[in-house]
Formats: structure tokens, C-alpha cells, sequence
């Protein structure tokens, strides 16, 4: 081997200082091995480490080691090793020994197409390009670590495994996507880490979390936490083959809306959360016991509070760690599809909170947020109390950011098996409602071309006349959107006295007219609403039985109107207090006989809007749906037909008085036995057991633009479905 003198050996490059000083961008240009000819020159910088060797691999096997030398009291070690042989580093410190590959011995590793992936905004797969991911390069074991920070003057990354040094291990920035790069060999999943960022100024920014990261540590702790590469183990095909007929637009939908944390707590402790796997044991039996179709999970991913839902979330790629590990929450979704259940989760894409350890700021600029620092228009109120200032947007005008969204939003529908969003967003400043819809679109085209049969639910903000217009015809291109309009006036009908409910019954009426102007889900107005908002049942008048069978009349009115069908939890056992997120469902009170009922009828009013086509298909189509009696308003009484054009009509009629209606002619459209098929004053639901006794012929009798008529008693407080066919239990 040519021997080198000592002044070619160990003479330090250009950028040395700023390697010591903590301020180089470039560290690979020094530290690593660099050829000289017949020698590779290797620098290694341990500023803690008592001695560092290097070992050498000998043609015939094992390892030689040779010193390296100290350059003063810098931390920097200089060797050199015949030009291409394999070399490892031994490295003495003051609690052991350790013997590892040099991470600065290993090429990018991030290829040119994936950088351009990334810089043009194409989401599919950026979650497998950017974040922590072990993997192998050639045989040596180790992480992968890539994050977007354009402009920092320099990124490392800080963990346990380098006791949160950031002289550890720099990265390498790749200038043409602003992305850092790193291969750390000898560690893998379970690893916590953070991002030492300095910016343009020289100052070190709050040590950042991984904006890819799929787990994290239970807060109040802010560390991400590297996840396991290996994927779920599923067990779901089934239902994964059946899922675009079962959410279709013709298909019965019916959401049970669930926080997790505060379903159920264990032993009623409020400072406990159950895991994914015991909601998967408890939730998914009782929700298929309900006959719902779906799960509807408020947003799964950490929040600021713990528990507020409309809270900007802290990570968009992994579920919160308080509930377990993101395994966890793949065996949930596994669980919910063995079943028969579909899982629908939040998804918060509008803004992003302005904590000092998340992605705002990220390298010392507005990087994923809008560069002017506008606040949010409609801050939940929470947010207020647990941030230091309002959420912030998300700059939708960056391709990278557009792409950091998208990929979220595909990673839970691909990875996770999620099978719908509900894109919650509470509107935008007028200047940038075009940016938000251009995103929108194009967030809807790519889950339509990579996940057909995934729902994608415009809720908030992202409502409007074009929510569910195909993008092809100019829309935004969303499967369903929630409506709160018909729940809000049906609910504002109940809360009046009985004697005083005809003055807004053109409320009731009017609503029709937009029954069909897009496709909806029928979303109760105090849904998910905590803390001091008083509940629509606080609000009905009269006294126990009455606030019940109003109650009742509630929730099977909205389930023989048109659109798909939701409720918050607690509302099917009639929950008379709001909901606390700190605390679980009132399950005791959930056990009186009233409550009990309540539950019983959800769950026959489920089973017989799935088995009755008439009361779900062509939900969107006004042919599906006609006024019998839309005028009594000095009875107060409703009646409609559903309609699908091939099965049997089913007749509704509702009673929304405390008295009982006898001998009320009804016209059909069709003369011979109708069925009763429900009546919400049943005993069993807790009702005075009025009704027709199964019931009833139709007459020759010109009434309601129909030559057949039922006469009917109409229950207090009511509501019948009738229709001449019968229907299996």
C-alpha cells in the first residue's frame, strides 16, 4: 500500500469548523471515507468517545483493527484503510464498547425518481420515501431516515441512540428536493427520534417529531418512535372484495360515531383508555348488535387536547399512540371487517396546530403552512385553551404539501384498510376558497383512480351544492356529505310544544325540497358537540316519557327520510347528557328501561332500513321519495312513501302530538293489506303499545291524489311504517 505522509493524511478539508461548530450542511464532504489514491482516508467525529478503531475486513475473514487518531480535544478521528475494503468502527465510550458500520459509509439512498415524486406533489408512496424505516442495505441492518426541510442549514437526527446529540449524525441534504437523508445501521423499530434543525439564522429550532412518523410516544412525551416495517397481517379479504357494492350508492349505510378514548374507559378510570384491541373485543360486537353497517371514528390520530375531535392533529400518519401501537389499530379495522362493518375515520387536512415540537415552522420558515400567518377563520374553542395561538392553513399552493396530504389520506384507505374519510374542515378565508377546492379535487381523483369503492365524506367546511358532483362534470368530486340541515329543523320541530309545532311545520316541508341536491348522511346537529352545549334531548319538551317517545320519533323520522344514516354515541340509548371526552358513555344510565328501549328500537330501525330496498336505494333520486300528507298542520301529522321502483313502497307516517289519532285515512297507491312493519310506540321500545295490530286493509277512498286509503290509529308521539310486503327477521 503507498504509504501517504502525514500532512496528506490528516489534513482537515474545507467545512471542518463548521462540522465542529455544529453548523455543516455537507457533513458527507468530510466525515466518511474518501479516496487518495491507494488509501481511503476515513473521519469519524465522536466528540464523547474515549477511542475509536477501526476494523478492518481481512480477505481470509474476521476483522484487523487499526487506531485512528484524535485531532485534539474536537472529537474528530482520522484513519485510513487500503482503498475499497470493507471497514467497521469500534468505538470505546465511558459506559462500553460498541462496534457499528459508519453511517457515512453508505451512498444516498433516495433515488432520483423518488426525489422528483416527492417535488412534484405525486402522493402515492411518499409515506415509503419520507419518515424512519428500517430496512437492509446489502446485509447490514438499519433506518432510513428523510425529511423535507428546504431551508435549514443543517438536520440531524436525535435519539436514545445517540444520546440526543445532534454532532451525531448529520444528514445529507439532497438540494434538488430540499430532503435530508441518513442511513443509521444498527437500530430499528421502537427507536425514539426527533429532528435537531438549525435554520437560516443559526438557531436551533424546538426539536421537531417526524412529520412522516407512524407511531409516536404517549403524550405529554413528543418523540416519534420508529415503527416496524413489516405490514399488517389481514384477514379481511372478503369483505375488501365486496367493499365498492357495499358502499355503493344504492348500498344501506348506518354509522355508529365513536370517540375512542371516552366510549368506555377501563374500570370507569377517566385517566385509562382502552387499547385497540379491547375496542375490538367491546365496540365491535356491540355496534354489530346495533345492526349498524359502520364504524365512524372522530379523528384517530393525536390531538393537542387528548380528547376535543375538531382539534388540528399533531400527526397525519399515525394513530394515537395512547390506545397502543399502530399494529393495534390495523387488527381494530381487521376486527370491524370480520364482523361485517365498515370503518370510517376523520381526517383533518385544513389546518395544522402551532406547536413548537410539530410541523409549523418546520425549518424555521413557514414550510407546510401558509406563509402569512393568518389565523384560522373558526378555531374550536378548545383550541384556544391548549394552543398558543389559532391553527394555522396548510399552504395548499406547494406541491409538496398537496403531496404530504394526499399521501396521508392514502396511507389509512391502502396500509390501515380504512374504507372511507371524513374530510372535516370548517371552511377557509374567501382568498383562498379556490385553493382548497383545487386540492379537494385533486385529493378525490387520486382515492378514486387508487381506491375504488373508498367513501371520501365532505363534512364542514368542504360541504356545498358541488360537494358530490363528479369532477368530471365540474364538482368536487366527494362520494357523500353530511347534512345537518333536515336533523336541525326536525329537532327544532320536537323542542316546541306539541300545540305550537304547526307554525314551523313548512320547515319540515321545505327540507324536501333539498333532500336530493346531493348525496347525503344525516348527521344529528348535536353530534359530537362537548362541554357545555346542551343536547337536543335537554331540549324536548314535557316529561320523561314524552322527552323519549319524542326522541324516538327523532331518530326513525331521519330514518325514512332520504340519505344515509349516523349516530354519536350515547344517542342510541337516548344519552341525556352531553358528551365529556374526558370521561366514558353514562353505561349505568344506559341500563334503564327507557334507554333500553331506545337501543332496542335503533337496532330494528337498522336491520329494517337495510332489508327494506325501498327505504335505501336510489337515495338520491326525487322519484324515491313523495308527499302523502304534507298540510295537516292542525294534527301535526306527516306522511310519505319511499319509493325504489322495484321493491314494495313503504308508507311512513308520523304523529308528532301526545295524542292518539284514531280513524286517520291515509291514501296508498297501491289497495290490499299493509304490514306494520315498525311502530316507534311499541312496549318494547318503551312506548304505550298503540298501534294497529299488525295492520290493516286499505279501502276504495279517493284521498291524498290516491283511490285506496288505510285507515289507521296513529300512536302519541309516533311514528308507523307500513308496507305490503312483509319483511324477514
Amino acid at each position: 500500500m503507498p504509504r501517504l505522509d502525514d500532512k496528506i493524511l490528516y489534513a482537515l478539508p474545507d467545512g471542518t469548523d463548521a462540522l465542529l461548530e455544529g453548523t455543516c450542511g455537507a457533513p458527507f464532504s468530510i466525515l466518511g471515507r474518501h479516496n487518495a489514491g491507494g488509501v481511503d482516508i476515513v473521519r469519524v467525529f465522536c466528540r464523547d468517545a474515549r477511542r475509536v478503531r477501526l476494523l478492518i475486513g481481512r480477505p481470509q475473514g474476521g476483522w484487523g483493527e487499526r487506531a485512528m487518531r484524535r485531532i485534539g480535544d474536537t472529537g474528530l478521528y482520522i484513519g485510513h484503510i487500503p482503498a475499497g475494503i470493507s471497514y467497521r468502527l469500534k468505538i470505546t465510550w465511558a459506559d462500553g464498547v460498541e462496534e457499528t458500520e459508519d453511517p457515512y459509509s453508505f451512498p444516498p439512498l433516495l433515488n432520483e425518481r423518488e426525489l422528483e415524486l416527492f417535488r412534484n406533489g405525486h402522493a402515492a408512496g411518499l409515506e415509503r420515501i419520507m419518515g424512519a424505516h428500517p430496512l437492509q442495505v446489502d446485509t447490514v441492518a438499519g433506518v432510513r431516515f428523510a425529511v423535507w426541510a428546504p431551508h435549514a442549514r443543517r438536520v440531524s437526527v436525535i435519539g436514545d441512540f445517540n444520546i440526543w446529540d445532534g454532532g451525531r449524525h448529520p444528514m445529507r441534504l439532497r438540494h434538488e428536493a430540499g430532503i435530508w437523508e441518513i442511513f443509521i445501521p444498527g437500530i430499528g423499530a421502537g427507536e425514539r427520534y426527533k429532528y435537531e434543525i438549525l435554520d437560516q439564522e443559526g438557531r436551533i429550532v424546538p426539536h421537531k417529531a417526524d412529520p412522516f412518523a407512524r407511531d409516536a410516544e404517549i403524550p405529554p412525551a413528543t418523540a416519534s418512535v420508529i415503527a416496524s416495517s413489516a405490514p399488517p397481517i389481514w384477514t379481511d379479504a372478503t369483505w375488501m372484495c365486496d367493499r365498492a357494492r357495499l358502499q355503493a350508492d344504492d348500498a344501506p349505510i348506518t354509522i355508529y360515531e365513536v370517540h375512542a378514548a371516552s366510549w368506555r374507559r377501563p374500570k370507569g378510570d377517566p385517566a385509562l383508555t382502552m387499547s385497540w384491541d379491547a375496542l375490538a373485543s367491546e365496540l365491535v360486537p356491540y355496534v354489530q348488535a346495533g345492526g349498524f353497517t359502520h364504524v365512524g371514528f372522530l379523528p384517530v390520530m393525536e390531538l393537542l387536547s387528548g380528547g376535543v375531535w375538531e382539534c388540528a392533529p399533531l400527526g397525519l400518519f399515525r394513530p394515537s399512540a395512547r390506545h397502543g401501537p399502530p399494529e393495534g389499530f390495523c387488527r381494530l379495522v381487521d376486527a370491524c371487517h370480520r364482523a361485517g362493518l365498515g370503518v370510517i375515520m376523520d381526517w383533518i387536512p385544513d389546518r395544522l396546530p402551532p406547536d413548537l415540537h410539530g410541523i409549523a415552522c418546520f425549518d424555521g420558515t413557514a414550510l407546510y403552512e401558509h406563509p402569512h400567518p393568518h389565523p384560522h377563520p373558526h378555531p374550536h374553542p378548545h383550541e384556544r385553551s391548549v394552543l398558543e395561538g389559532p391553527p394555522l392553513f396548510y399552504n395548499l399552493h406547494r406541491a409538496e404539501v398537496r403531496g404530504f396530504l394526499i399521501s396521508s389520506a392514502l396511507m389509512w384507505l391502502e396500509h390501515c384498510h380504512v374504507d372511507g374519510l371524513r374530510v372535516d374542515m370548517r371552511g377557509c378565508a374567501r382568498e383562498r376558497h379556490d385553493e382548497l377546492i383545487s386540492f379537494l379535487r385533486e385529493l378525490n381523483e387520486v382515492i378514486a383512480q387508487r381506491v375504488p369503492g373508498a367513501l371520501v365524506i365532505a363534512s364542514g367546511g368542504s360541504t356545498g351544492p358541488d360537494a358530490t358532483v363528479p369532477v368530471s362534470r365540474g364538482g368536487w368530486g366527494f362520494s357523500l356529505q353530511s347534512c345537518t340541515a333536515v336533523p336541525c329543523r326536525v329537532g327544532a320541530y320536537l323542542a316546541q310544544e306539541a300545540l305550537w309545532r304547526g307554525a314551523r311545520h313548512l320547515d319540515i316541508i321545505a327540507a324536501s325540497a333539498q333532500a336530493f341536491s346531493g348525496k347525503y348522511i344525516l348527521r344529528p346537529a348535536d353530534a359530537g358537540n362537548a362541554g357545555d352545549v346542551p343536547l337536543l334531548f335537554s331540549q324536548l319538551p314535557g316529561d320523561a316519557w314524552r322527552r323519549h317517545a319524542a326522541w324516538r320519533i327523532y331518530l326513525s323520522f331521519l330514518w325514512a327520510w332520504p340519505g344515509r344514516k349516523l349516530v354519536f354515541m350515547g344517542q342510541e340509548f337516548a344519552q341525556e347528557t352531553p358528551w365529556n371526552p374526558d370521561g366514558q358513555l353514562p353505561w349505568d344510565a344506559a341500563c334503564l328501561p327507557f334507554a333500553v328501549g331506545t337501543q332496542r328500537m335503533v337496532a330494528d330501525i337498522n336491520h329494517l332500513y337495510r332489508a327494506c330496498p325501498a327505504l335505501h336505494r336510489r337515495e338520491c333520486v326525487p322519484a324515491s321519495f313523495a308527499w302523502v300528507i304534507a298540510d295537516d298542520t292542525a294534527n301535526n301529522v306527516f306522511a310519505w312513501i319511499r319509493d325504489d321502483g322495484e321493491s314494495a313502497p313503504v308508507l311512513i307516517v308520523c304523529n308528532m302530538t301526545p295524542s292518539v289519532r284514531h280513524d286517520y285515512h291515509v291514501g296508498v297507491p297501491h289497495g290490499g293489506y299493509w304490514h306494520e312493519l315498525f311502530n316507534s310506540d311499541a312496549r318494547e321500545y318503551g312506548g304505550s303499545g298503540v298501534g294497529n295490530g299488525g295492520g290493516v286493509h286499505s279501502h276504495p277512498y279517493v284521498i291524498h291524489g290516491y283511490a285506496e286509503a288505510c285507515v289507521l290509529t296513529l300512536p302519541p308521539l309516533g311514528v308507523l311504517y307500513l308496507c305490503m310486503a312483509r319483511v324477514a327477521s
